[in-house]
């Protein structure tokens, strides 16, 4: 099994399955009418000094970043670490 290993400060994120959106009068929305997610999980980051990621994390990203790719059935995005904008953390509602 072949394993992807981000470099050079770029990160791997897994990004969610598109599923088919239809209307409400049944017209199929093509993926490219659709918008471009902008969150995803953290699958492995290159050697980076102190990331304030890890691996598992749910980030927020810039729209319109990064390579997509597909490896063993499942979609991909490479992008650069200082094109991540923000991790999403679970708090205690008050």
């Amino acid at each position: 099994m072949k394993e992807l290993q981000p470099i050079n400060q770029n990160v791997l994120l897994e990004l969610e399955e598109n599923h088919e959106e239809k209307t409400a009068a049944g017209l199929i929305i093509p993926d490219t009418a659709k918008e471009k997610p902008v969150t995803a999980k953290v699958v492995a980051i290159s050697k980076i000094d102190e990331p304030d990621i890890a691996v598992g994390d749910v980030v927020v990203f810039k729209q319109y970043v990064g390579t997509e790719i597909e490896h063993e059935g499942k979609k991909y995005l490479i992008i650069q670490y200082s094109d991540l904008l923000a991790k999403l953390v679970e708090t205690e509602s008050i």
